[in-house]
């Protein structure tokens, strides 16, 4: 099978997807992390609409927030200026201090590539570097096999520090061929060495759940593989439980070929990831309660993954008596 073949056989198991104003961001969060000095860093997410992503991973749920065809031009810069116009005024914060001036890092994110040409027009770049000016560090996201000329391009145009992200996903030698990501491992670590020789942070996601990726081996993979990144020299590891929905997913559940992952799962990978110092390792908790295995002892779970977040201190695991974890 072709992989435009397969890009379809995937895409015609999708759920429809609702209209996208290519216009106007998803939205935006300001939360803060821990960096790899110990410092908690305040940070505004963006999250743009624009491009598709050229490659269809078989876990992908992040077409549902892109559109048909490529970016239009201006509609990058247009969504930046206007969440952060609307985030100057009020928020948490006292009337003296915005958000945005509270805010250390900025992370653009679009799902899919900020260095794809169809996804961010070149001739927008200068104008987001204008409005991105204020902000000490730029994080935006990438297919390892598209960092390059534009990436450096971009670090000398923006005021603050760069960091790309990239999907590192697995290094499970059978499931990493069979994402459809197209991603081998030289080419990650190509990536990885362009941006340490041009003086880029570097930021990786890592999958917890991956399909193909036996159930009982799920953990084991999930800690090997952020090894594997800090190794390369990965600013922050963010653990991202795999999440259904995509239709392509649930296929390959009903073969046997993926399992959720749980909440039990994800603590498990922090506790056993904390000592990998430089890099900073998080698990991403954006929809965490669907990986609830316990509602008795769930809040505390999820707030004890907050505080392992923040500190990166180990701490004793919660005991309940309903799952005798």
């Amino acid at each position: 099978m072709t992989a435009a073949t397969e890009d379809r056989r995937i895409r015609s198991l999708r759920p429809i997807r609702a209209t996208v104003d290519p216009w106007r961001a998803h939205g935006a969060t300001v939360e803060d992390e821990r960096r790899p000095n110990e410092t908690i860093e305040r940070a505004l997410t963006i999250f743009l609409a624009g491009a598709e992503c050229p490659f269809t991973c078989s876990f992908c749920d992040l077409w549902r927030w892109t559109i048909d065809g490529p970016t239009p031009r201006g509609a990058l810069p247009a969504q930046i200026r206007a969440v952060l116009q609307s985030s100057r005024g009020g928020g948490e914060r006292s009337s003296s201090e915005s958000p945005v001036k509270a805010v250390k890092r900025l992370k653009l994110y679009n799902a899919s590539n900020f260095f794809d040409r169809r996804a961010v027009p070149p001739e927008d770049l200068p104008l987001i570097a204008e409005l991105v000016a204020p902000f000490a560090a730029v994080t935006v996201e990438s297919h390892a096999s598209m960092v390059g000329a534009l990436t450096t391009q971009f670090a000398q145009r923006i005021a603050g520090r760069l960091e790309v992200a990239i999907g590192l996903e697995t290094i499970h030698p059978v499931a990493a061929t069979r994402l459809n990501k197209r991603l081998a491992l030289a080419t990650f670590d190509r990536a990885a060495t362009f941006l340490r020789s041009n003086d880029i942070d570097m930021r990786v996601f890592v999958l917890l759940g991956a399909p193909h990726v036996p159930c009982a081996e799920s953990i084991k993979w999930t800690i090997r593989t952020v090894a594997y990144a800090a190794e390369r020299g990965a600013s922050l590891v963010s653990v991202i439980p795999v999440r259904g929905g995509n239709g392509e997913l649930e296929r390959l559940q009903s073969l046997g070929y993926f399992t959720p992952p749980t909440l039990s799962q994800l603590e498990t990978v922090m506790d056993r990831c904390l000592t990998f110092a430089p890099s900073v390792v998080a698990a991403d908790l954006w929809d965490v309660e669907r990986l609830i295995d316990c509602s008795a002892c769930a809040a505390q779970r999820i707030a004890r993954l907050r505080r392992l977040n923040l500190t990166g201190q180990p701490e004793p695991a919660i005991t309940c008596s309903s799952c005798r974890s």
